[in-house]
């Protein structure tokens, strides 16, 4: 369980985040949802100890993170930044194994191998193992970088916005295989997403953030109502029945 309690992060005397209080429960993707600067991103990488908080704390799996040591939590906890994309010229394996930095300290053995080689194989990377991130469409560098989180074979996955820049065919792909992650290999994944009805479609559950607070957590039936998304989006929104469970319609 990922819980936080009182927490705060202020930058200004009219802007802050928080206080949030917040449980996330074991197992299954956990959405994070809301108008653009609500605060989404920054809850995520305070989760993740890439941003300090003024005041709370945070746990992960009954782990304080600001106690615990950096090598524990990354064992623990991985996360994946919009802006923290690799420039360097480097091959989707090479850049996979990256993840095992933790574990291997940079001496990869066997183990190591047979991990990056799993993960590659699980984000259907195996034909393009041996190109450069350069040489990659924008679909198949961001499952590259997935394929590294993955690789870090922590039970936590945070990943903000990875659906940012993908097109329609590509956000379904990555939130397909987001979904086995959390189904097969017992991951619970923790991702910011603009778009709701993608949310309501593959997350057990979502937690709305509005003016740096949460204002909803819940089952995806329990938000996907019209009331409930207007409150949060300040816009007129329909919650429909499609073929494949409810839609949000905005107006």
């Amino acid at each position: 369980m990922i819980t936080l309690s009182g927490v705060l992060k202020t930058y200004s005397s009219e802007v802050a985040i928080g206080p949030v209080d917040l449980s996330i429960p074991p197992g299954g993707i956990t959405a994070l949802v809301g108008p653009n600067g609500a605060g989404k991103s920054t809850l995520l990488v305070m989760i993740g100890r890439l941003l300090g908080m003024d005041a709370g704390t945070i746990e992960v799996a009954g782990y304080d993170i600001a106690r615990t040591h950096s090598a524990d939590l990354a064992k623990i906890l991985s996360v994946l930044r919009q802006e923290n994309h690799f420039v360097t010229r480097l091959t989707v394996r090479q850049l996979v194994g990256f993840g095992r930095f933790p574990h291997s300290k940079g001496r990869i053995k066997a183990e190591d191998e047979a991990i990056i080689s799993r993960s590659i194989d699980f984000l259907d990377l195996a034909d393009l193992e041996g190109r450069y991130l350069d040489e990659l469409s924008g679909g198949q560098r961001q499952r590259a970088y997935v394929a590294m989180v993955l690789a870090q074979d922590t039970e936590y996955v945070l990943l903000d916005e990875p659906l940012n820049n993908l097109d329609m065919q590509h956000s379904v792909q990555m939130m397909q295989h987001l979904q086995r992650a959390a189904t097969e290999l017992g991951r619970t994944v923790v991702i910011v997403l603009h778009d709701i009805n993608f949310a309501s479609h593959y997350a057990d559950y979502i937690c709305a953030v509005k003016d740096g607070g949460v204002v909803s957590f819940g089952a995806p039936d329990e938000l996907m109502r019209d009331e409930v998304l207007t409150a949060i989006f300040d816009t007129e929104v329909r919650v429909v029945e499609g073929p494949r469970g409810r839609i949000a319609v905005y107006y």
